[in-house]
């Protein structure tokens, strides 16, 4: 599947160089010292705003979580003081169903998906193997399906939104983390979950086809995602003058990484449709349709995704071959504050929360690691 996507976007690899007569193997990405320097002044930034309960910026297990994984990702091992006090947090917030959510458990889905990521992430001795399997089957209740005597054709089926109890309505962004969690657990492309999944996010894509037959599939036809078909419809991008709901940057990013966890082929309508939407609105300087709001969001969203498609280099509409990890970094670095940090202006979706916002840079940083071309 990756080696057809590859010839569908048109990607661009350079193995070898010729140079002054000497054959010199390219490296994409980008500098490694800088990378480096900049991911070890987000993490020192983190570990300085660690509460003493072992939490970042309030008792919230979705911020605290996703700062976590951020630093585990970054190299910080389980036994660092910081993760042993942030573990400690997190385990103590598990629920007798399997759920690892606050009191008040209002995004139980999105809380407990990013506590498995970081359980599994930090599960090096089998020490979490017990709670990752309860959440897991706790998630996959969660998931809308015939368990709420659902028929393949609900618009909801498959789909996974903040929680059955508080807000049951689907929406791609709590399902792709949902599918996240999964994966790190274990699950295969033929998982009944993952297909059912598909599903959902099928008619989050502003396509027609058998797969989609809302009543927005037709009216904008781009090939990008959407927030949610669900009741009347959202996208934060706003709805066009016809009903039909904007496409933008980070859903598309979204659907398209849960297609490839699918194992949906290159050929798949669904897949040539979001690939064609990436090229032409390819960019590393906004949330693709939404401008600055939710750029965070987007670039983890967008380094998952290209990740998970092994893709090395995106040619654009202008047919400009963009070596993504390096540009995604060069864009970062510059973000970067003085103390270490990344917050978005734009406030919007509580990204001007540093905690929050540097946990979202460090996930996609993670996955901009400098590598060697491939061979052709």
């Amino acid at each position: 599947m990756h080696a057809s996507l590859t010839k569908y976007l048109g990607v661009v690899v350079l193995a070898l160089t010729l140079c002054g007569g000497s054959v010199i193997a390219q490296t994409i990405g980008p500098d490694a010292d800088q990378l480096a320097k900049t991911r070890a002044k987000g993490v020192d930034y983190l570990k300085t705003t660690q509460t003493a309960g072992g939490y970042w910026t309030t008792d919230n297990v979705g911020i605290s979580s996703l700062v976590a994984y951020s630093l585990l990702v970054s190299g910080v091992p389980e036994s660092d003081p910081v993760m042993v006090k942030a573990l400690k947090y997190i385990t103590s917030n598990i629920r007798p169903d399997g759920s690892i959510t606050g009191p008040k458990g209002g995004q139980v889905n999105y809380e407990t998906s990013l506590c498995v990521m970081v359980l599994q992430a930090a599960n090096k001795d089998g020490k979490y193997t017990e709670a990752i399997k309860n959440a897991e089957k706790f998630l996959r209740e969660l998931q809308l399906d015939e368990g709420e005597s659902l028929k393949s054709s609900d618009i909801n089926y498959g789909g996974a939104g903040y929680g059955k109890n508080t807000n049951g309505r689907p929406d791609l962004s709590n399902t792709a983390f949902f599918l996240e969690a999964l994966k790190a657990a274990g699950a295969k492309q033929d998982d009944p979950a993952l297909q059912k999944a598909m599903a959902f996010v099928s008619r989050c894509q502003n396509l027609e086809t058998e797969h989609n037959a809302t009543p927005f599939a037709a009216l904008v036809n781009d090939g990008g995602f959407y927030y949610t078909p669900s009741g009347e419809g959202s996208s934060p991008a706003g709805k066009e003058p016809n009903g039909g709901l904007r496409s933008y940057g980070a859903m598309t990013y979204n659907g398209l990484k849960s297609m490839v966890y699918a194992g949906l082929k290159a050929d798949d309508p669904r897949v040539k449709a979001a690939v064609a939407w990436i090229t032409k609105y390819y960019t590393v300087e906004e949330n693709p349709g939404m401008g600055q709001q939710g750029v965070l969001y987007y670039y983890q969203a967008f380094a998952k995704a290209l990740a998970a498609m092994d893709l090395d280099f995106v040619k654009d509409a202008q047919g400009v071959s963009h070596d993504w990890r390096k540009e995604l970094a060069e864009t970062l670095i510059k973000k970067q504050q003085p103390n270490g940090s990344w917050v978005n202006k734009t406030d919007r979706w509580y990204e001007g929360n540093p905690d929050l916002g540097t946990a979202f840079v460090l996930v996609s940083l993670h996955y901009c690691e400098p590598k060697p071309a491939k061979a052709k």
